[in-house]
């Protein structure tokens, strides 16, 4: 089976992190590959970045060549809907899969994502998802995301210690990691808490792997059809599905 993850920063170190934590999730015979754009921005923090990261995206889809399915590597789920219409295999959000996950192990959770101007597009995907009545709370514990990869920084601290005012707080069941960053401390953080801790990362590679395994493809009747015939200005277009 081959994965293909596309990381929509340009942050080739973090796509490298993303690909080691998808690689030991995944199942024996399974293949990840992980990839960025080199043109967007350096990071995704709120709406103006998920934009201009979207066409980089659509183009590492385009030149992946042959995917068992797509992994979107952007807690946002950047330009997803645009990559579900865009291929026919299975095209998995991390956001979406590690909060479908975190359903499937407790009754409510909460979200501890990066930064402040990133909680609106997450809480409109909480209700896009209908996960709205699950979902306690998301909470930013004020890390940009590039520092997560800085050991000074403090990050794992802050986010640590984001858990723990959701537990208190919002009397979170679970905690879902709200941003590819954070895939390597979903399993210290859980023991830490004594709680389940979701990384969005593993939760989607498992997700694309029994999607894969049950032959199920994106549905190309309604909203995700193929982008109709037509012109597009300026380098952009459609992939093959």
């Amino acid at each position: 089976m081959q994965l293909t993850i596309v990381n929509p920063n340009t942050t080739a170190s973090m796509t490298r992190a993303i690909g080691a934590a998808a690689r030991a999730a995944a199942s024996p015979g399974t293949v990840v590959t992980a990839v960025n754009p080199d043109s967007g921005p350096a990071s995704i923090e709120g709406y103006y970045d998920e934009a201009l990261s979207v066409p980089g995206l659509l183009g590492e889809m385009r030149k992946a060549g042959r995917a068992d399915a797509f992994i979107i590597a952007c807690f946002d789920d950047t330009g997803l809907d645009a990559a579900r219409s865009m291929v026919e295999v299975p095209v998995i959000g991390i956001g979406e899969a590690a909060m479908h996950m975190a359903t499937l192990v407790a009754g409510k959770f909460s979200v501890v994502t990066t930064l402040a101007v990133s909680v609106p597009a997450l809480e409109h995907n909480v209700l896009k998802y209908g996960f709205a009545h699950r979902c306690a709370r998301v909470r930013a514990c004020e890390v940009p995301v590039l520092a997560l990869e800085d050991p000074a920084s403090g990050a794992r601290a802050k986010i640590s210690a984001e858990i723990a005012r959701a537990m208190a707080e919002d009397r979170a069941e679970a905690i879902v990691l709200g941003c590819a960053g954070m895939a390597d401390l979903a399993r210290s953080l859980s023991a830490e808490h004594g709680l389940p801790v979701v990384d969005g990362v593993a939760a989607a590679v498992k997700l694309a792997e029994g999607l894969v395994a049950l032959g199920l493809r994106t549905s190309k009747v309604g909203g995700y059809a193929p982008p109709r015939p037509k012109t597009y200005a300026g380098g952009l277009g459609k992939a093959e599905a």
